[in-house]
Parts: C-alpha cells; sequence; structure tokens
C-alpha cells in the first residue's frame, strides 16, 4: 500500500492541504494514520476519495452534502457526471482514479464513452493529453508510482495501436511524401508519436514508425535509404533547455533540408530556438495544415 504526504494529496487533486485538513477536522472526509514518529500520513484509499470529492465539488457539491455520502454515494455522483464529456476536467480526473487504481476496466469505460461522443482525435487532445502532461510532472517531482504510470501509458499505447491497425488495414496512399517518426535517444514517451503518426496515415502521407530512443546516426541511415520528405518527434523526458537545443540542432546538422514536426512537454516549457525548418505542433489540425503544404 502506498502512503501520501498531505503535500502529495494537494499535488494530484489540486486541493489545497490547508483545505484538505479543515475538511478532516469539520466533516471527518479522511483520517491520515501516523508513523511511529507521529508523522501523518495518508493511504491510496484517502487519496481516491480525496480525488472523488474534488470531482464533485468542483460541479456544484456543497462539501457538506458531500460529507454525508457513502462510498456507494460518492462513487455513483462521480460516474454520473463522467458521463457529460464537455467536463474535461472530471474525465481527466477520473483517470486519475483509474490509474491509481490500476483498474483497466474504469479506464476503458471513461475513454469509451468520451469516444463515442467526442471521436477519437478529440479524445486524445481534449482529454489524454492533458491528462498524460498531469501525470508526468506528478512523476518526475515523485508524487505518484512510476508503475501506476506505465500502467495507464500502455492501455492508452493499445487503444493507438488498435487505431492505426484499423487505419492500415484499407490504408490506400493519397500522397507521395514520406515522414518519418522517431523519438531522440533515451526518450521512450510514444504516446503523442503514435497519435500524429495515425494523423499522418489517415491524411494518405506514408510513414516510417521508427519509434523510441533512436540516435541521430540511425536517423540518418534510415533518411538516406528510404528517402524522407519531413521528420516528426516529440521531447517528453526532462531536460535543460541547452540540452533540448543542443539534439535539435544535431538532428538538423545531420539531416539538412527536411523539415522537422516537434512537439512535447520539454518544448512547451522550454520554449527553445528552435534551427531553420524545425516547426512547432501543437494539435491535430495544426499538424493537417502543416501536411498540406508539405
Amino acid at each position: 500500500m502506498a502512503s501520501y504526504s498531505i503535500k502529495d494529496l494537494e499535488k494530484i487533486s489540486g486541493i489545497k492541504a490547508h483545505t484538505i485538513r479543515i475538511w478532516e477536522r469539520r466533516y471527518k472526509l479522511i483520517e491520515p494514520q501516523r508513523t511511529a514518529t507521529n508523522i501523518r500520513f495518508y493511504s491510496d484509499e484517502d487519496l481516491k476519495r480525496i480525488l472523488n470529492v474534488s470531482i464533485l465539488n468542483q460541479n456544484g457539491y456543497k462539501i457538506s452534502k458531500i460529507a454525508h455520502m457513502d462510498e456507494g454515494q460518492l462513487r455513483d455522483r462521480v460516474i454520473d457526471l463522467c458521463l457529460d464529456t464537455r467536463n474535461v476536467g472530471v474525465q481527466v480526473e477520473s483517470l486519475l482514479v483509474a490509474m491509481l487504481e490500476l483498474d483497466e476496466s474504469k479506464f476503458s469505460n471513461v475513454l469509451s464513452n468520451s469516444i463515442i461522443k467526442l471521436g477519437f482525435e478529440a479524445t486524445v487532445e481534449a482529454i489524454l493529453f492533458p491528462f498524460l502532461n498531469r501525470i508526468g510532472i506528478l512523476w518526475q517531482t515523485g508524487t505518484i508510482n512510476p508503475s501506476q504510470e506505465h500502467f495507464i501509458s500502455n492501455l492508452i499505447r493499445q487503444k493507438l495501436i488498435v487505431a492505426i491497425d484499423n487505419e492500415m488495414q484499407n490504408f490506400v496512399p493519397q500522397s507521395d511524401k514520406t515522414i518519418v517518426f522517431f523519438l531522440p535517444e533515451h526518450d521512450l514517451h510514444e504516446i503523442g508519436l503514435l497519435f500524429y503518426s495515425l494523423i499522418a496515415r489517415k491524411e494518405g502521407y506514408q510513414v516510417i514508425y521508427l519509434g523510441a530512443s533512436v540516435p541521430v546516426c540511425d536517423l540518418k541511415v534510415v533518411v538516406e535509404v528510404r528517402g524522407a520528405d519531413a521528420l516528426f518527434t516529440s521531447f517528453v523526458n526532462a531536460t535543460e533547455k541547452e540540452n533540448l537545443e543542443a539534439i535539435m540542432n544535431d538532428i538538423a546538422h545531420n539531416i539538412p533540408d527536411i523539415p522537422v514536426y516537434v512537439m512535447g512537454l520539454q518544448v512547451r516549457e522550454l520554449q527553445p530556438q528552435l534551427p531553420p525548418l524545425f516547426q512547432i505542433v501543437s494539435a491535430s489540425q495544426e499538424f493537417k495544415t502543416k501536411l498540406s503544404r508539405l
């Protein structure tokens, strides 16, 4: 069983530690345990309850009313809210609970309901990307267990691979342009890369998918052997701005004169100086527009 400090609860739920303490004293929403040295800590069950309370509170439920709900009532109200796909915050919080519980069924229900109502692309961009950004930050700060992040990331990866397989069954190239998709060396976060490779296939472009952790020397060989009209990569691993710019410049030096589309948390956060022909992609429609100009 995992244990969390009150600061961990604050980071994951977004509720201030001061507010959580007030809820503890006034409403007995959760009851922390204490170590042998009298340090307070919280369990997985406490964290899941706080997340569910947060969902209801953000959607108009008074805390005094929430406090009188039993676990079944609390869960049922949250499920009702999850059916409203317009509320992105609820969807993200619900996926967080599924991750903490390692509950594949709950994850699939939230995602499937959203896909039915919003469509696959909109679900990935409006719900999954914000969710992944959030857990990526939590993982980097040591707030959640890496195994939980791996569990949910692999479920999302499976969904994307199935979507790509379905797309390829009836794939007819509409363009003679080829795009190489890869992650830089030591970066293993493929979800964004898989999603945009799916977009490129749907738009009729030919795709060479190299996947995670590709050294620049290997990338150069692929381009020399097969040719490429554009490259696409993503930067998710925590790094320094100078290192990020050095990686981009290395790619530009070894594979010149080819457009390179880039995305990822580090690109957004660090805002690096881009080499010539490098272009930031922040949404699927923007990517489609760039492809039409390739």
